[in-house]
C-alpha cells in the first residue's frame, strides 16, 4: 500500500491546566497528551501526520479539533462521544520538578476499542507512535493499541513506542506486563531511565538499553533529559549529548523529542541523525510554557543545530 502519511498516532489528547508559578493558584490553559505532543511536533517537523483518537462534544474537544487542523494533523479517524468527555490534567510545579494530576477516568478516548480502530491510516503510515499512557487508561484501550501494532506490522507500518510509565494509572505488575508485551511488537523503543529503572530495577544507560533489546526492539532510543539520550541501532551505539538551555517547563520534552526523531526518521535520515535533531527540539520546548506552544519549527532547530 502506498504510504500516504509519515507518521499517525494513536492515543488520547487532554485538556492541559499548567501552572504559571509554582504554590499559586494560577494556570495557563493549553492542551496535552503524549501521543498527540508527539504528533503535532512531528507535523511542526514537516511531517505528514494523521491522529487516531475519541474525545468529548465538549467545547475544548471542538477547539482540540481545531488545533490539529490548523497544525496539519489529518482528523478524519477522530470520533466524537457523546457521552464521555475530554479528559483534562493539571501539571504543577515544584522543588522536585512538575508534576502531574489527571481527571481522565471514563474519558472518551479510554473508550476506545479494538472494533473501533481506523486500519486505513494505520496501513498508509511510514511509521505508527503509541505509548504506554495509551496502554493504562483502560483494558480496551490497551487491547486498541495492541491491535493497532499487530496491523501495523503487517501492513509493513514501522511501530514506534514510548514507554511514557504512570503508575498513577495502573499497577507495576501490570506496566510490566503491558509494556514488556509493547516492546516486543515495537520497532523502536523510546523508554526514560525512570521508566525502565521502575519496571526493571536498571538504572544504568548501557544496560537499559540492552534490556530493550532482549525484550525484542530492533532500535532503542534512551531519552536522558538534559543529558541527551544514548541511540542504539543492534549494532552501533552512541551517546549524543543535550543542549544547554534555560528550562522554564519540562512538560511534553519527551514527546517533542519522539515526534521530530520519527520525522527525520520518515525523512530519510539515519536513527542518530534524527536523534541529534530531536535534542536540539527538545531543548527548545523546554524554554516556554505548555506541551504545545512550544513546540519548534525547523527552522529554529536548525539554528541551535
Amino acid at each position: 500500500m502506498t504510504k500516504t502519511f509519515d507518521v499517525v498516532a494513536l492515543g488520547e489528547a487532554m485538556v492541559e491546566f499548567n501552572q504559571t508559578r509554582a504554590g499559586e493558584p494560577q494556570y495557563l490553559q493549553g492542551f496535552g497528551g503524549d501521543t498527540s505532543n508527539a504528533v503535532i511536533a512531528a507535523a511542526r517537523a514537516g511531517a505528514s501526520t494523521a491522529y487516531l483518537t475519541r474525545i468529548g462534544q465538549d467545547k475544548f474537544a471542538a477547539e482540540l479539533l481545531a488545533l490539529w487542523q490548523r497544525e496539519g494533523v489529518d482528523t478524519q479517524s477522530i470520533e466524537r462521544d457523546a457521552a464521555a468527555h475530554t479528559g483534562i490534567y493539571f501539571v504543577t510545579h515544584g522543588p522536585q520538578g512538575h508534576e502531574f494530576s489527571y481527571l481522565r477516568a471514563g474519558s472518551a478516548a479510554s473508550r476506545m476499542t479494538p472494533q473501533w480502530l481506523p486500519s486505513a491510516p494505520i496501513a498508509a503510515a511510514k511509521i505508527l507512535h503509541v505509548s504506554g499512557i495509551s496502554l493504562a487508561i483502560s483494558r480496551s484501550a490497551r487491547d486498541t493499541v495492541f491491535a493497532a501494532m499487530v496491523e501495523a506490522r503487517e501492513a509493513a507500518t514501522l511501530v514506534s513506542f514510548d514507554s511514557n510509565l504512570r503508575l498513577k494509572l495502573w499497577s507495576p505488575d501490570e506496566a510490566r506486563e503491558g509494556i514488556s508485551q509493547a516492546v516486543a511488537l515495537c520497532d523502536i523503543f523510546l523508554p526514560s531511565v525512570d521508566d525502565v529503572t521502575a519496571l526493571s530495577g536498571l538504572n544504568e544507560p548501557e544496560a537499559i538499553v540492552d534490556w530493550g533489546h532482549s525484550l525484542g526492539a530492533k532500535t532503542v532510543v534512551l531519552k536522558l533529559g538534559a543529558q541527551g539520550c544514548l541511540v542504539s541501532d543492534g549494532s552501533r551505539r552512541e551517546a549524543l549529548a543535550g543542549h544547554q538551555v534555560a528550562v522554564a517547563d519540562a512538560t511534553g520534552a519527551g514527546d517533542c523529542f519522539c515526534g521530530n526523531l520519527l520525522a527525520r526518521m520518515a525523512a530519510g535520515d539515519t536513527v542518530f541523525e534524527a536523534a541529534r535533531y530531536a535534542n536540539a527540539a527538545a531543548a527548545l520546548a523546554v524554554k516556554g510554557f505548555g506541551a504545545v506552544a512550544p513546540l519548534p519549527r525547523p527552522e529554529q532547530v536548525r539554528a541551535l543545530l
